[in-house]
C-alpha cells in the first residue's frame, strides 16, 4: 500500500476499541492496516471505510500468539508509511492460576507482551528516523494492581505500562518528537467480557461502563498532548491516584470487596 497518506496499523481490530480506532483514523484520512484473526470482519471494516472514507484498509489476517504471523507482520511494518502503530489485541481469563490452561496463560504472555514488544521493535526505527510518528499500547486499569483470578492478566498489563514508560522516557532523552502512550481503559462496552464467557455485566454498575469511543478519543486527545498514561474516566483515574496513596496491605485486606473478583468467585464456585 503506496500512498502519501499516514498508515495506521492496528492489532485487535475486528471488534471494541481496535474497531473504533480504525473507524476514528480512517475518519481523520490515516491508510489503515487492519489486523486480527478474524478475516470476515476484517473484510466488512475494510469493506465500508474504503467506501465510506476513501482510504486504504488492508485486511491482515493473524494470530499474533503465532511466530509465523507474528515474522509476518514484523515484515510487513518495517519500511512502510507507518504514522501510528496501535497494539490493542488482548483477551483475559477468569480462572485460579494454578487451575488454568496453561496454554491459554502462555499464549496470553506471548500476545500482550511479546508481540508489543516485537511489533513495537519493528516499528520505531523507521518513527525515529523521520523523527514523527507514535504508539499506543493498550493496556488497562488492571495494571495498577494485582488481583486474584486475573495473575496474569495484571502482571502483563503492568508490563506493558512499565515497557512504554520505558520507551517514552528513551523518545525524551534522545529528543524525539514521536510519541509513546499506554492507555488504560477500565470496564468498556466491547465483547472482551464476552469472550471470557462474561455475558452479564451487572457485576458492576452501569456508571462504571465506558465506551469505545470515549476511549479511543481520549487515546487521541492524548497522543496530541504526548501524554504517557491516559485513563479515561473521572472514576478510573480517582481509583489509580488512590492506588498510588494507600498502602497494599490495605489494599489486599479488600480485595474480596472488588466487583471484578465477586464476579470471578461467583463464577468458580457454580
Amino acid at each position: 500500500m503506496q500512498t502519501t497518506r499516514p498508515l495506521a496499523a492496528i492489532t485487535g481490530a475486528s471488534s471494541g476499541i481496535g474497531e473504533v480506532f480504525a473507524r476514528k483514523l480512517a475518519e481523520r484520512g490515516h491508510d489503515l492496516l487492519l489486523i486480527a484473526r478474524r478475516k470476515d470482519r476484517l473484510d466488512a471494516l475494510s469493506s465500508e471505510l474504503s467506501a465510506k472514507r476513501g482510504v486504504g484498509a488492508e485486511v491482515f489476517p493473524a494470530d499474533l500468539t503465532q511466530e509465523t504471523d507474528l515474522a509476518r507482520l514484523e515484515a510487513r511494518l518495517r519500511g512502510s508509511n507507518l504514522q501510528l502503530l496501535v497494539n490493542n489485541a488482548g483477551f483475559g481469563t477468569k480462572s485460579l492460576f494454578h487451575e488454568s490452561d496453561v496454554a491459554e496463560q502462555e499464549a496470553m504472555h506471548r500476545l500482550h507482551v511479546i508481540a508489543t514488544l516485537r511489533l513495537c521493535r519493528a516499528a520505531l526505527p523507521q518513527m525515529v528516523a523521520r523523527n514523527s510518528g507514535g504508539i499506543v499500547n493498550v493496556s488497562s486499569v488492571a495494571a495498577f494492581a494485582s488481583s486474584p483470578y486475573n495473575a496474569s492478566y495484571c502482571a502483563t498489563k503492568a508490563w506493558m505500562n512499565s515497557f512504554t514508560e520505558g520507551l517514552h522516557l528513551e523518545m525524551r532523552v534522545i529528543k524525539s518528537d514521536v510519541r509513546i502512550q499506554a492507555l488504560c481503559p477500565g470496564y468498556t462496552y466491547t465483547e472482551f467480557h464476552e469472550a471470557m464467557g462474561v455475558k452479564d455485566r451487572s457485576f458492576a454498575a452501569k456508571s462504571w461502563w465506558l465506551t469505545g469511543e470515549q476511549v479511543v478519543d481520549d487515546s487521541l486527545a492524548g497522543l496530541e498532548r504526548n501524554a504517557l498514561f491516559v485513563i479515561p474516566g473521572l472514576r478510573y483515574k480517582a481509583v489509580v491516584a488512590a492506588l498510588k496513596l494507600v498502602p497494599k496491605s490495605l489494599v489486599h485486606a479488600n480485595i474480596g470487596r472488588s466487583p471484578s473478583v465477586k464476579r470471578a468467585q461467583t463464577a468458580h464456585t457454580t
